[in-house]
């Protein structure tokens, strides 16, 4: 694309700006700010007007979420299921039915549970999950009821951010050792190994590393209390970089209970690629014990590429041939072999074998210029599965963890990929010392002492991406699981499975969309779970349909119709589905010749146009707009992102295109690394709105006014420093000048902000922790909880012709509100900004 003066001006302008707002350090949330903010929660669900409001669930949960931990009684029909961003759920008839029993807490991101062996109506729940991926959310302390869940009762530890494991002192339930992992983004002294013995009244640091190494896993010796196991795991999570390996990342061993430690260095690796670790005890032979390990050293073996279409060619054209390619040669090329490299490589779609000879022959291009199109692309999904790290080895001791012997002789590197940070669970089965399930992408057993394993997840086909399990110790066949697509139970010892998913809506959606059809269908893309599509009138049991694997993310309709969807899975691979007619394509666009190569958010945005739903935007570091369905692209932006920084993780991308409902060619477009844009002539030239926003943080949400001229929100964004303060600001010009309307909101990290399709004066907040309402344009605000519970909110849309408002949560699935009631509140309150 050629640029034109004025994007060179304001580009060079803006980035001056950009360089030395970087150079501020963002600061994480303090402890003191954390708990102030948990109070404010709790108070404004104690004065709400909307408690009483009605929220009405319909799932799905024939495709669940993330389960991070299995409790079971004594009696097994009663036992407890932990979700990644849901809450805890119990259920007294062995998974028939399940109730939320920790809703309104001070967070649903649960990291562990603990239920006493010797008084089962002691539960403990440490919130903040121990998973650091994308959507790990963070916690605020550690939980206990003495009732079975009936109440809860705040236990302290609130820094501590990531709980990693709990564990409850086999005969004396008032000792209780916590594992924390402390931030994901930042640097901590809360870290470490607590204990109580006071039944959480105080608390006793008893080990710590370092202040970017938790603790991620605990374990008792069956026999002997005094003896204990723990993981110490070194991991630094960025918003472009994540380092899950170090040298604190290590297994300690406690002989007097816990209260002093020693490294156990005989036979485990001691070296700064030791990744994260996961131990359990053989209860028939409790001086056994097995480790599972993440090892993130180098590999001899060359990574697996991934075979594209065109491979079968004879004598295909590589991006090599191209170096020392001339013009005349390239001339000279058939087209038919012309284009299929360049549809092969994914070359914009406008780069034909016409078109590109015409730039060849016109000067426009060169052949090094074809030569370098993806030269530092980063295929972001294939950096997941094919770097060249040794990954998963399992290693036993036969002295409680003394000594090591790594027993491993399958090839265990496709069980965690590259991102062993998502996993780390092992299992023993409870009747026979040999029996060894590791848990990851798929589901392994080892019969004969985790020397050769075999998967044991195909027959009932549960989800992928296992995460927790529980074995009957009365009985070794009857095992309970827990993945990213929610419970499964066996009877036969993994050799066949049930999915228990009829009673937890514990999905969790990165986008909701509407489409206009009677009754209208509700669409959204869901955490390692795809996208999928079901009625507004359903029941949460109800099914819902898919339409694509992978993590399911934006979705957009074309509401003529309600046939054509534009959706697809992380990084910016799209499609246009015809659901009428099954048809797909993909249409994610290619990046112009001499342009640097597409950097893809996780969460892609793309939009259609509010005037004429032929047209289409999609959002790399440059904004693109299609005319055709996507079928062909223009490239409308320079690089709008500061990308100063990179690392493993794609960074300095658009996570935010938006349209004005006004004027056709007024767009906004907002950062990850914190830059908000617009232009008002359709692309021609975009002008930085960053003065008077706070910076540097991710921009989460742009909503242009559908009732006023130039009025416009945003919400930023500083979870990935763990900023957990609540950023959200309107202006009346453009985004010429911003004011925060933040009033009485707690801090918590805000997602989206929705304006009301009828009344100016009221506004729908998102938040890590919920829905809030304002009836008086951001003057206050009032928390939306009761039937809606305090869970991550991640997208909301309203179907205007129904007067609904359609919540995506990461966590509880979909909530549908009618409006009618907020209206009737909001009506003294009604007027349009000035």
């Amino acid at each position: 694309m050629k640029k034109s003066s004025t994007y060179l001006i304001l580009a060079a302008a803006g980035m001056l700006l950009m360089s030395t707002a970087s150079a501020q350090q963002i600061k994480p949330t303090t402890e003191k700010e954390l708990v102030e903010a948990v109070e404010k929660h709790r108070q404004l669900y104690a004065s709400t007007p909307l408690k009483d409001f009605k929220a009405r669930n319909i799932g799905p949960t024939n495709m669940s979420g993330r389960i991070v931990d299995l409790e079971v009684a004594q009696n097994p029909n009663t036992f407890y299921i932990a979700a990644a961003s849901g809450g805890v759920w119990k259920t007294e008839d062995n998974g028939q039915s399940f109730t939320p029993i920790f809703d309104h807490q001070s967070a649903l991101g649960i990291g562990d549970m603990a239920l006493s062996p010797s008084d089962n109506n002691i539960l403990w729940v440490g919130t903040g999950e121990n998973n650091s991926s994308r959507s790990t959310y963070a916690g605020s302390g550690v939980y206990k009821s003495t009732d079975a869940g009936e109440t809860w009762q705040f236990m302290g530890l609130p820094h501590t951010q990531h709980i990693g494991q709990i564990q409850i002192h086999p005969t004396n339930p008032e000792i209780v050792w916590v594992g924390a992992m402390g931030g994901l983004y930042s640097q901590n002294k809360e870290r470490g190994l607590y204990m109580t013995t006071d039944g959480g009244a105080s608390w006793k640091k008893v080990l710590y590393i370092d202040d970017n190494t938790g603790i991620i896993d605990i374990k008792i010796h069956p026999k002997n209390p005094d003896i204990l196991l723990a993981a110490s795991w070194e991991r630094f999570r960025q918003a472009h970089d994540f380092i899950g390996n170090g040298k604190g990342s290590a297994i300690w061993r406690s002989e007097d209970g816990g209260k002093s430690w020693k490294k156990a260095v005989e036979g485990f690796p001691q070296n700064e690629f030791v990744g994260r670790i996961g131990f359990d005890f053989a209860q028939s032979n409790p001086n056994v014990v097995y480790a599972l390990h993440d090892n993130q050293g180098p590999s001899d073996k060359e990574p697996q590429q991934p075979r594209r279409r065109g491979q079968e060619e004879e004598n295909p054209l590589t991006f090599e041939d191209f170096k020392s390619m001339s013009i005349g040669d390239a001339l000279g090329l058939e087209e038919k072999r012309l284009n299929t490299f360049l549809r092969r490589n994914q070359f914009a779609s406008h780069y034909t074998a016409e078109e590109i000879k015409r730039q060849l022959r016109t000067g426009k291009i060169t052949t090094l210029q074809i030569a370098d199109y993806n030269k530092d692309a980063n295929d972001a999904n294939a950096a997941l599965t094919n770097t060249s790290i040794i990954g998963a080895e399992v290693f036993r001791s036969e002295d409680a963890g003394k000594s090591w012997k790594k027993v491993s002789e399958s090839d265990l590197s496709r069980l965690y990929n590259t991102y062993g940070y998502y996993f780390g669970e092992v299992r023993v089965g409870t009747e026979n010392e040999d029996e060894v399930f590791v848990l990851g992408v798929p589901l392994l057993v080892s019969r004969d002492g985790g020397k050769n394993f075999t998967r044991t997840d195909s027959i009932g086909r549960p989800h992928s991406d296992h995460q927790s399990m529980w074995i009957n110790p009365k009985d070794g066949k009857h095992i309970l699981l827990g993945n990213d697509g929610g419970l499964y139970r066996s009877y036969g010892g993994g050799a066949r499975w049930d999915h228990l998913n009829t009673q937890m809506p514990i999905s969790q959606f990165y986008s909701i969309m509407t489409d206009d059809a009677t009754p209208y269908h509700v669409y959204g893309g869901m955490q390692d779970n795809g996208v999928w599509f079901g009625s507004s009138k359903n029941d949460p049991a109800d099914r819902w349909e898919s339409l694509m694997g992978g993590d399911g993310m934006v979705v957009a309709v074309d509401t003529r119709d309600n046939d054509i969807v534009y959706t697809g899975f992380q990084f910016g691979n799209y499609f246009r589905i015809d659901k009428a007619s099954g048809d797909r394509r993909r249409i994610t666009p290619g990046h112009e010749i001499g342009n640097d190569p597409n950097r893809w958010n996780w969460r892609t945005p793309a939009r259609l146009s509010h005037h004429n739903q032929d047209i289409i935007y999609m959002g790399s570091q440059y904004v693109y707009q299609s005319l055709d369905q996507g079928s062909t692209w223009r490239t409308i932006s320079p690089d709008l992102t500061k990308n100063e920084k990179s690392g493993n993780v794609p960074f300095a991308t658009l996570t935010v295109v938006e349209e004005s409902p006004f004027e056709f060619g007024t767009l906004y477009a907002g950062s990850d690394d914190g830059n908000v844009w617009i232009t008002r002539n359709n692309g021609g030239n975009w002008e930085s709105l960053n003065e008077g926003l706070p910076q540097n943080r991710w921009v989460s949400s742009i909503a242009p006014s559908k009732h006023q001229e130039g009025l416009v929100y945003v919400t930023l964004n500083g979870y990935r420093n763990d900023d957990f303060k609540t950023y959200v600001y309107m202006s009346l010009d453009y985004g010429k000048s911003w004011k925060s309307i933040k009033a009485n909101l707690p801090e918590e990290s805000t997602n989206i902000i929705l304006e009301d399709h009828s009344n100016p004066s009221i506004l729908y907040l998102g938040t890590d922790h919920g829905l809030y309402v304002t009836m008086d344009g951001g003057n206050t605000w009032n928390l939306f909880q009761g039937e809606l519970p305090n869970v991550a909110i991640y997208d909301m849309v309203i179907q205007e012709r129904e007067n609904d408002l359609v919540i995506g949560t990461h966590g509880r699935s979909v909530y549908i509100i009618e409006l009618e009631p907020i209206h009737e509140l909001a009506k003294p309150n009604q007027k349009v900004m000035d």
